[in-house]
């Protein structure tokens, strides 16, 4: 189809997977200037679009079902109020695709308020200033086994070879955090924030790590089996040689992620999993349904459940 360079306007309009929308170059800019769609619209890249049916619409190849809440927040910056919580998962899914910061911070804090609001807080065994200066106090036999770290900020802190096994940590922010050689087995870890953390040989067998994000954080080697992973981020998360057997990844985001040479053996999902361009090249997915894996490069596998054998890169279409 002709394609034509798109003027600079200060109305735009967008094809979104299907859905139409209309706006302004004002709206896709200004809140979040360092986002995907203001890069597209500000004048720094040229915007292609369709020439003729379309009649100027910019195509984008994403789901729009909720891009009508992400014009909303680009225009007066609120969170919708949304019936499901597994639909908030689904819009920062898209809010993290665009790159729009202040969105997927906004769920998560709404996500955490809501629950508090849902149930009785629990008050945390410990405070930041303690981990601080259990740190400081090179005590490398301490351990926070079973005790209730709930809601606190440890974001940023060097916390390796801690045993945190049987803890609730719900909540709890581990963003750039050294989180190498962690004790994490059967902890409840659910909304924890993990991005751009090290989690190099991490454990966490059997925890529970429903809605927790790991977006750019790197965890070779982690042992992640038999864990619920279900509305967990993975946004190009590195999982090289990773375990993942066993884990439930229902509605799970790896896209863009690496798990070359990971073990996904009778992994627990479904079609909702989102493996697109992720690089699983080198993986051992006996028992695993490809159709769950669409958009994934598999490339050289061990072993593929239904028969299948990939003998060469390629993705699962």
């Amino acid at each position: 189809m002709a394609m034509k360079e798109l003027k600079k306007s200060s109305v735009i309009r967008l094809n979104i997977g299907g859905n139409k929308f209309c706006t302004s170059v004002d709206t896709l800019t200004q809140r979040e200037p360092n986002s995907m769609l203001a890069a597209m619209f500000s004048g720094r890249h040229n915007v292609v679009c369709e020439e003729d049916c379309e009649k100027g619409y910019v195509f984008i190849d994403r789901d729009g079902t909720h891009f009508r809440h992400i014009l909303n927040w680009l225009r007066d910056g609120t969170v919708p109020l949304l019936e499901e919580r597994c639909k908030y998962s689904e819009l920062l899914r898209e809010a993290e695709y665009f790159q729009l910061v202040g969105l997927t911070e906004e769920i998560h804090a709404f996500l955490n308020k809501k629950e508090d609001d849902q149930i009785a807080k629990l008050d945390a065994d410990f405070t930041r200033g303690d981990i601080i200066n259990f740190i400081l106090s090179n005590n490398a036999t301490m351990k926070f086994r079973g005790f209730n770290l709930s809601g606190l900020d440890l974001s940023k802190l060097d916390l390796t070879k801690i045993d945190f096994s049987y803890a609730c940590l719900r909540n709890v922010c581990f963003s750039g955090c050294d989180l190498t050689s962690i004790q994490f087995n059967y902890v409840d870890a659910e909304g924890a924030i993990f991005n751009n953390a090290t989690l190099k040989n991490p454990v966490f067998v059997g925890a529970n790590l429903r809605d927790a994000s790991f977006v750019d954080a790197k965890l070779d080697f982690a042992k992640v089996q038999s864990a619920c992973l279900v509305n967990c981020s993975f946004l190009r998360a590195i999982l090289d040689n990773a375990r993942l057997h066993k884990a439930d990844l229902t509605n799970a985001n790896f896209e863009a992620a690496s798990l070359k040479r990971a073990n996904l053996k009778n992994l627990k999902t479904t079609n909702t999993a989102n493996f697109r361009n992720a690089n699983l090249i080198g993986s051992y997915v006996e028992d695993v349904n490809l159709q769950h894996l669409v958009g994934a490069k598999l490339g050289v596998v061990t072993a593929c459940g239904d028969g299948f054998m990939c003998k060469k890169p390629d993705y699962i279409r």
